[in-house]
């Protein structure tokens, strides 16, 4: 154990599970709204993260970018990013819903079956990523799909500096572009459940889905708004993790969705500021147990410590439910 490591350089490790912990408070946003409002865990939301990374490789293949481009081209870059993997992940969201879980819904079928056909979906884009298309489109592009199951390398848009120090703590442009516009993110999402008439909606179905009905939401619309912006959030994080950490591959939605939902149980499911919460929560606790202990027990911590926080507080960090929020 290594706490001389951990200690020594506490703000930098600390610093680095701020910003890996903000994408997963991204991801987990998906979870805590289609929870909040149909009390569905939505495992194929992993996958579709994994669509928004795939969209900015993509678009970043065909537009030609190379490393480090100018910084009036990288702004442009990643902005035109964020728009197609917010797109991206949001149309892939509302099909799913509307192919896979409204029938469902209207067959009244049991809570088994929504599970079940969540985690067949999320199989079906994993190999859809990993065997499909790259049969299909290996040919017309070959550095995202060249061969199957591969991990694929994206180009740096901007290049990592440090920007100021503190102690021996250097915090880089990367880290706090990352965790800025995930705050920002999730302050908009925030306002919009708890200050606008659709998110007054959310809420009221959140809470009583049959006097919501009653009042005159339209019940369907707000389960695919919800749908919507949690694939939006997806693909903001889908950007960001292009943006630190430059790699995709078919899988690897499976453990970062199994985290960011850690992450959202850990704040109280349901609840949107506890889903930013658990996420920095858990990013922090993650990269102290990696330090302390090695890098292959990551994932080991990230659970032992969801099962620790959980035997003492079964609703999570905060707990509050999505219908009952307050601004």
């Amino acid at each position: 154990m290594h706490f001389d490591e951990l200690i020594g350089h506490l703000g930098q490790h600390t610093v680095d599970g701020l910003s890996k912990g903000a994408i997963y408070a991204l991801i987990a946003l998906g979870y805590t709204l289609v929870y909040g409002v149909l009390r569905l865990i939505n495992f194929a939301h992993s996958e579709v993260f994994m669509v928004g990374t795939f969209s900015v490789l993509i678009l970043w293949n065909q537009l030609g970018v190379k490393n480090n481009p100018p910084i009036g081209q990288a702004i442009l870059f990643l902005v035109l990013g964020l728009i197609v993997a917010a797109v991206a992940s949001g149309g892939t969201a509302l099909a799913l819903e509307r192919v896979a879980y409204r029938p469902l819904r209207r067959k009244n079928a049991p809570p088994l079956i929504f599970l079940i056909t969540a985690i067949g979906l999320s199989l079906v884009f994993v190999e859809l990523f990993g065997q499909v298309l790259p049969k299909l489109l290996g040919g017309a592009l070959p550095d995202v799909f060249g061969r199957p199951r591969q991990i694929v390398g994206m180009p740096t848009i901007i290049q990592q500096e440090t920007l100021f120090t503190i102690g021996n703590t250097a915090i880089t442009n990367i880290q706090v572009i990352v965790f800025v516009a995930a705050v920002v993110m999730m302050a908009l999402l925030d306002w919009f459940i708890n200050r606008t008439r659709y998110g007054r909606g959310v809420r009221a179905v959140a809470q009583n889905p049959e006097t919501a009905a009653l009042m005159g939401v339209n019940q369907e619309r707000v389960i695919m708004l919800i749908f919507v912006l949690g694939g939006i959030m997806a693909g903001a994080a889908a950007l960001l993790w292009s943006m630190r950490f430059g790699f995709t591959q078919n899988s690897i939605g499976f453990v970062l969705g199994l985290k960011a939902f850690t992450a959202a149980v850990l704040g109280g499911i349901g609840n949107l500021r506890g889903a930013l919460l658990g996420g920095l929560f858990l990013g922090i606790v993650e990269v102290y147990g990696a330090t302390l202990f090695a890098s292959n027990w990551e994932d080991v911590i990230a659970f032992v410590v969801l099962i620790v926080v959980l035997m003492f507080r079964p609703t999570g960090l905060l707990g509050e439910s999505l219908g009952r929020a307050r601004a």
